[in-house]
């Protein structure tokens, strides 16, 4: 799904413009994308928990020729899906109606 879809999508669920929903979508993005780069975590229930995870460095091995290089540490964004996304994954569980278009 593009994002052009999931707009048209979720604008005709909830009974807005596309414009107005455009605007909420991009500014979920952006809290989400400030409060994980800041080190907090965003969950939202029923979708799951955008985190930031912070990796030491270490030593590497080059794989064409087996020597050691040093990897620095960085960070990453990561997302745990809800045990309810998990479950609708698996078809364990009925996932939400979407009318179709």
């Amino acid at each position: 799904m593009t994002k052009s879809e999931l707009v048209s999508v979720v604008a005709k669920m909830s009974g807005s413009t596309a414009a107005d929903t455009e605007r909420v979508l991009d500014s979920f993005r952006d809290v989400v994308q400030s409060t994980v780069n800041a080190g907090g975590d965003v969950a939202y229930p029923g979708l799951g928990k955008f985190s930031r995870v912070d990796r030491k460095a270490r030593v590497g091995r080059n794989p064409q020729t087996g020597a050691t290089i040093q990897v620095n540490a960085s960070k990453a964004p990561k997302f745990s899906a809800s045990s309810r996304f998990k479950m609708i994954v698996k078809g364990q569980a009925s996932a939400p109606y979407i009318p179709s278009s």
